[in-house]
């Protein structure tokens, strides 16, 4: 184990951060993308403090492969782009260079800054950015060319004791994101962790503030934790503290009302586990196959079934706004769950108004006009020449 310095106020050096070997931390490489690695490289080749970092670092210290890499540098987006001929920045308050890869992106940020808070959307240093961080299972730092972790908040002592710990003060850490209220409680069940008591009781009195995040957040959240591998113990935790009424306000009240309601929507979550490598539409329908069970009428044709389906599923998931054809296979999907086939509808718009033509005085429509042509004014060159 190692340690950085940096100097203190008076002159001093002061311990800033503790470094895991390989050894210490256990993180098998080869569980580290490729071409994380390789972006990594480069900009460090290119004299840039660059790491991994996030959720992926959490994973890979926990023996999980991680599905998504993010990584955080100290240089510029503008110097990022520069160097990766496949690079997009992104972004209006703090831009972002999103890297490709073949079909793949990497999010690749620069060290953000704690001058005007944890609003603030200026550029700092690795010391700054990891204390805008929300939890400190979130805030370890990978070199995968060194393969060291540097920990500079004690997030690898909170996994080994198993503890979501905030690394933004209590008191303003779901004020500023609310959405950290749900990954708090996320991470605890995915991972076996324990929010302490002190957390859980701010957790219950902000949770409000959940109503005021924007639907296509809240559907982001959703399709990340229908896909997570525990799916079912991520949405039971949710329910007990009382935040998935937020996220998914019918099926929580169903679950309220009517046990075996309750008992069938785990248990499709709990299959939804077996498929979430798969395509979202694929493992949409966990979210609202038992509702369509419970009122679907098999008399009725199939258009009008779709159309029923559609129309209550849209409706049970709200405020989730998933994309139109992700819906739709769902509901397909559905249809041959009962060994019906359905290719996609397209169901007939009412068309659209066409404009009449003006009628005459007697009730006749018009004859259509013919238009003149314009005669083109002879240039002054021609007129000379014809005088």
């Amino acid at each position: 184990m190692r340690y950085r310095y940096s100097a203190g106020k008076d002159g001093e050096l002061v311990k800033k951060a503790v470094i895991y070997t390989c050894d210490e931390h256990g993180i098998n490489f080869a569980d580290v993308d490729k071409d994380a690695v390789s972006i990594v490289k480069k900009l460090k080749e290119a004299g840039f403090e660059t790491y991994i970092v996030g959720g992926a670092v959490r994973d890979l210290v926990l023996g999980k492969k991680p599905k998504d890499f993010d990584i955080v540098s100290e240089a510029s987006p503008a110097r990022i782009k520069k160097i990766f001929r496949n690079a997009r920045i992104i972004g209006r308050r703090f831009r972002l260079v999103h890297v490709y890869s073949g079909m793949r992106i990497f999010e690749v940020s620069t060290f953000r800054s704690l001058r005007d808070g944890l609003t603030s959307n200026t550029f700092g240093t690795i010391e700054e950015d990891v204390f805008r961080r929300d939890f400190s299972l979130n805030a370890l730092f990978y070199d995968p060319s060194q393969q060291i972790v540097v920990d500079y908040v004690g997030g690898m002592k909170d996994i080994e004791k198993k503890l979501i710990k905030p690394v933004i003060p209590l008191d303003e850490i779901f004020t500023d994101d609310p959405v950290r209220m749900i990954r708090a409680i996320k991470y605890a069940a995915a991972a076996g962790f324990t929010v302490p008591i002190n957390m859980k009781w701010k957790i219950k009195k902000q949770s409000p503030l959940i109503s005021s995040i924007s639907n296509s957040r809240l559907t982001e959240e959703i399709f990340k934790i229908i896909h997570s591998s525990q799916a079912a113990e991520i949405v039971d935790a949710l329910d007990k503290a009382g935040l998935y009424s937020y996220l998914q306000p019918q099926a929580a009240k169903l679950m309220r009302e009517n046990p075996d309601f309750r008992q069938r929507y785990m248990r499709s979550m709990a299959a939804n586990q077996k498929v979430q490598e798969s395509r979202s539409a694929d493992v949409l329908g966990a979210l609202f196959f038992d509702h369509l069970e419970d009122i679907a009428n098999w008399k009725n044709g199939i258009v009008e079934n779709y159309r029923i389906f559609i129309k209550a599923a849209r409706s049970f998931i709200f405020p989730m706004a998933p994309p139109r054809h992700d819906l739709d296979r769902a509901i397909r999907k559905f249809f041959a769950s009962h060994g019906i086939t359905v290719k996609k509808l397209h169901l007939a718009e009412p068309p659209k108004p066409v404009k009449a033509e003006p009628e005459a005085a007697s009730g006749e429509p018009r004859p259509p006009t013919k238009k003149r042509k314009r005669r083109r004014k002879p240039s002054k060159a021609r007129q000379a020449a014809t005088t």
